[in-house]
């Protein structure tokens, strides 16, 4: 057991007060971790940073760790936003990084950078601003509005390569990428304004939370046992980092588009499981299986980034309270197909795992956009290629990076909790590229821009390699370089459509015959019901006719993409010093 809270001499000096504290916070956190989470110490644990903190604000020279600007982009999803800034507050509470002056946390801000279209969500996320600026975080609302003027002073230099360009009349949705490189022109300005301040920027996306989410027996449980803050801080203060990256834990944070074919395997497993029980008898709950962790077992091609396909399928932890039967999970499960079109994974969870995080830190190739810190220096790097709107553009990113910075681009065991759906609707409140009506799902639109965004992203790791950004490389390498990626990408889409329709094949013929239970009453004909439409959704969006298969061998598409991201590749190094002129004016000049 960790010892109890310490009592500070008198007669100690402040440093070795708070060399004391960090001692026994390094206790009771290898005491929370030990054998597993042990929650009991965990408000302990909470209270002794709060007493760290308390011991950091009294010293002599200050307290001159970082300021954290926590950027959240957001679009039409006022739910969502509300509970991040809530998870953002509450862990604020819990650790007290920074201090409090005049109701304050004295070293923690918001920027909500608004890419809402819809007028009601867009005053729903002004008043949440409001609301959480009263409660103890100082919350800028970056609108459109604001987002018009900085790029009015900014219109002599030529950004659409980075920004886009948007009619002033609906300037909202955006995309992810352009909104945040729009919001890091505002950090660059408020960096300006303070010039002896030391700012980390935090950017995360407003359907994470601070929390991670922990596999035990009971199931899954949702914490506040990460110190974000405090961590982060400690890794640019004591190592040459420019740019930190975590991950997520909860829901994978790649597309359905690239999950097809693994939660199929899965989805067969359960109903073949289900097939040869008795319907009365209770559900055999699994024990967590946390294989995921870390091993993008969520992805369909996880090879492609070096990790190895797991084979065996992971079972359904069914999510009703005590012992239900066999067949009341068979109806739960049925319920839950349908959030897979929507970002989640209903057997695939990704667990956090502990580990120090001073002993986690390592060189990162993957930037993940949604969880990821830098340094002023670092704004010298924009999301690249934002106007095509691809998927994957946070690995493109960290590809680049790692070429340009090498070891001061790390990674840490700082993960988010990740929920792309809401519990009531199992749907997003806001999700481009999934067009949902009832029970019907159409990926399309999704499904293009995950496939050439694995184009550009294999195409960028090749040619990263050859010196960009330093240099430049001729057009023809790159369209070289694009071609011959198309052509695997496509037969590895291929290959994966083959296992889709094989699964789906053994899937229908598990669903069907009079010999199964849920064929035989019909108190279970919803459920099936809904399996049926799973079925036809996934045959709609991966089968032989499915238009998203012929928007990508579409040889006039290709084409019409291969002039797209050709210009965007040999590009980039003009964008770079645009980029860095306008940084440069919005150092200089100031806000009007």
């Amino acid at each position: 057991m960790p010892s109890p809270p310490i009592s500070h001499p008198a007669s100690l000096d402040i440093s070795a007060r708070i060399q004391a504290q960090e001692a026994h916070i390094a206790e009771l956190e290898a005491a929370l971790w030990d054998g597993g989470l042990n929650e009991s110490i965990l408000a302990d644990y909470q209270a002794a940073f709060r007493e760290l903190e308390s011991l950091l604000g009294t010293r002599p020279d200050g307290d001159r760790r970082h300021h954290f600007v926590i950027v959240i982009p957001v679009a039409d999803s006022p739910k969502q936003l509300h509970a991040c800034l809530e998870s953002l507050l509450t862990l604020c509470r819990n650790y007290g990084y920074g201090g409090m002056r005049r109701g304050r946390f004295r070293k923690v801000s918001v920027l909500l950078a608004d890419d809402s279209a819809d007028s009601g969500c867009i005053e729903r996320n002004r008043e949440i601003a409001r609301t959480f600026g009263q409660s103890g975080i100082q919350t800028d609302y970056f609108g459109i509005d604001e987002q018009l003027a900085l790029m009015q002073r900014l219109h002599g230099l030529d950004l659409e390569a980075i920004v886009g360009v948007h009619p002033r009349n609906a300037f909202g949705h955006k995309g992810q990428a352009m909104m945040r490189n729009i919001a890091y022109l505002k950090l660059a300005e408020m960096r300006s304004q303070m010039p002896g301040e030391r700012f980390l920027f935090y950017t995360i996306d407003a359907d994470q939370q601070f929390m991670v989410t922990v596999a035990t027996p009971q199931g899954a449980r949702s914490l506040y046992a990460v110190n974000h803050l405090y961590y982060l801080d400690r890794i640019f203060d004591r190592t040459e980092a420019r740019v930190v990256t975590g991950k997520v834990v909860g829901d994978p944070p790649v597309s359905p588009a690239v999950m097809a074919a693994n939660f199929l395997e899965d989805v067969i497993s359960f109903v073949r499981e289900m097939a040869a029980c008795d319907p009365k008898q209770p559900y055999r709950q699994p024990v967590a299986d946390t294989r995921g962790s870390g091993e993008a077992a969520y992805h369909d091609m996880a090879e492609m980034f070096g990790f190895r396909a797991d084979s065996e399928a992971y079972r359904y932890r069914c999510k009703l309270d005590g012992m239900p039967d066999n067949a009341t999970c068979f109806v739960e499960f049925s319920e839950r197909l349908n959030r897979f079109f929507h970002g989640e994974h209903p057997t695939r969870i990704t667990w956090y795992r502990y580990q120090k995080v001073d002993d986690s830190v390592q060189p990162a190739r993957t930037v993940y956009t949604g969880n990821y810190v830098f340094n002023g220096d670092a704004l010298e790097w924009f999301i690249p290629f934002a106007p095509l709107r691809l998927r994957m553009s946070g690995p493109t990113m960290g590809r680049l990076l790692k070429s340009a910075v090498g070891d001061r681009f790390v990674s840490a065991n700082v993960p988010m909790l990740h929920r792309r759906t809401l519990e009531a609707t199992g749907q997003s409140e806001f999700r481009p590229g999934v067009v949902s009506e009832q029970q019907t799902v159409a990926l399309c639109d999704e499904f293009e821009r995950q496939f050439f965004g694995d184009v550009m992203l294999f195409s960028i790791e090749r040619l990263a390699v050859q010196g960009l950004p330093a240099q430049q490389w001729p057009q023809r390498l790159v369209a070289e370089t694009l071609d011959r990626v198309y052509s695997e990408m496509r037969q590895k889409y291929r290959t994966r459509q083959q296992v889709i329709l094989d699964r789906l094949d053994q899937l229908r013929a598990l669903l069907r015959g009079d010999e199964r239970w849920w064929n035989r009453s019909s108190f279970h004909t919803p459920a099936l019901g809904r399996f049926e439409a799973f079925v036809e959704n996934l045959e709609r969006n991966f089968g032989e006719g499915s238009p998203c298969r012929a928007q990508i061998d579409s040889e006039a598409n290709w084409a019409a993409w291969r002039e797209r991201q050709l210009g965007a590749i040999t590009g980039l190094h003009a964008d770079q010093q645009t980029w860095q002129q306008a940084l440069d004016f919005l150092s200089r000049s100031g806000p009007e």
